[in-house]
């Protein structure tokens, strides 16, 4: 009898499936509650959602029939207004983790390497699976700082091809600074940079403008976060002029759908609006962070993101995260290398951080 599964790629059948977050409607019935009465803390969406304006061009969509612009012309002109980056230098995709397994699948060759700092974004490694490739990993320290001459000594040794890092890194929320981003700049590799949560941190933090300058650099954006289009899956990248016509090859020509388009363009026509937005997260996370270092079982890290990474003592972190589903509050829950015992919390609007804290306080 044939058997479909002995034509699967043999390191596709030893690979892990990635674990996102369960569908919000599913806990909610698990839970079960009306998801309007849950609180989403566990996938660092923006709880204020996009502008009015995004809500008005999604109703008013004219061809929704029609098969989308393959280039993503009109959004990608809008982001060279709003970034300054050459148009010919960007590239849009079906959310960010579209553009990380593009940049794989163009530049690996089964066996290739890529270098990894974990606990990052899960992405980087789940992705380089899919394409064959071996990930060399360097731990960050115990604060998550980059172990600089660790990533060095690896480079040296194990001849990477690319270097994936995420800055504010995720899950911690830790920002690298500018000196050491330089530093592996220097690298005898791609050096691609997740800054999927840029826009909460510390101003002028942002390579985006370096790449059309430079050879080796490749920065990643999304429009999940900032400017709360999770669920329509857009993202874009700034890449090096020497790859871009390659890439152009190899890219799914519909790959960014009518509404996403359009709704990113309609976010970008509204940058008061999202800057605003930003500031009551920032405002935010700073009245979160205060309050969490109140509590006697957890130690939150410093963020320059829209999450608080905390590790939970002298109790159990799943425990934590259980008591918290059952008061119809979801947080991120992580029990792997470098993370056991810790618990992610997205800031949320004001009110959702008085409902979590007082859930917490009733667990002292």
């Amino acid at each position: 009898m044939f058997d479909a599964g002995s034509l699967i790629r043999a390191h596709i059948r030893d690979l892990d499936a990635y674990e996102p977050i369960r569908p919000f409607e599913v806990l909610a019935e698990q839970l079960g509650r009306a998801p309007e009465t849950i609180i989403k803390l566990d996938a660092n969406e923006n709880p204020y959602g996009p502008p009015d304006a995004v809500q008005a061009a999604l109703a008013e969509l004219e061809y929704p029939h029609i098969y989308p612009d393959p280039q993503c012309t009109a959004l990608r002109q809008a982001l060279a207004a709003h970034t300054g980056v050459p148009v010919d230098n960007l590239l849009a995709g079906a959310g960010a983790d579209e553009l990380i397994d593009l940049t794989m699948r163009l530049l690996l060759e089964p066996g290739d390497a890529i270098l990894n700092c974990p606990p990052t974004f899960g992405m980087y490694q789940f992705d380089a699976g899919v394409n064959g490739a071996r990930v060399v990993s360097v731990p960050r320290r115990a604060d998550f700082s980059l172990d600089v001459e660790a990533v060095e000594a690896a480079v040296a040794s194990e001849s990477p091809k690319l270097l994936f890092l995420a800055n504010p890194n995720n899950p911690d929320g830790s920002l690298t600074s500018r000196a050491t981003l330089e530093r592996l700049l220097a690298l005898p590799l791609l050096f691609i940079l997740d800054e999927a949560y840029i826009e909460f941190a510390e101003a002028g933090c942002s390579c985006l403008a370096m790449v059309a300058g430079s050879e080796n650099l490749i920065v990643l954006r999304t429009f999940s976060k900032w400017a709360g289009l999770a669920g329509l899956r857009v993202g874009y990248s700034a890449f090096p002029t020497s790859l871009m016509a390659q890439l152009w090859k190899i890219k799914q020509p519909y790959n960014v759908s009518v509404s996403a388009q359009a709704a990113a363009c309609a976010a970008l026509k509204e940058i008061a609006v999202l800057d605003d937005i930003g500031a009551k997260l920032i405002a935010e996370r700073e009245r979160l962070a205060t309050a969490l270092e109140t509590l006697p079982y957890l130690q939150p890290y410093p963020s320059q993101a829209n999450f608080i990474l905390c590790r939970v003592v002298k109790r159990s972190a799943h425990g934590v995260k259980d008591a918290l589903a059952e008061d119809g509050i979801l947080v991120r829950y992580f029990d792997k290398p470098g993370l056991r015992d810790h618990i992610r919390i997205s800031v949320g609007r004001p009110e959702h951080t008085d409902r979590l804290m007082a859930a917490l306080e009733r667990l002292v």
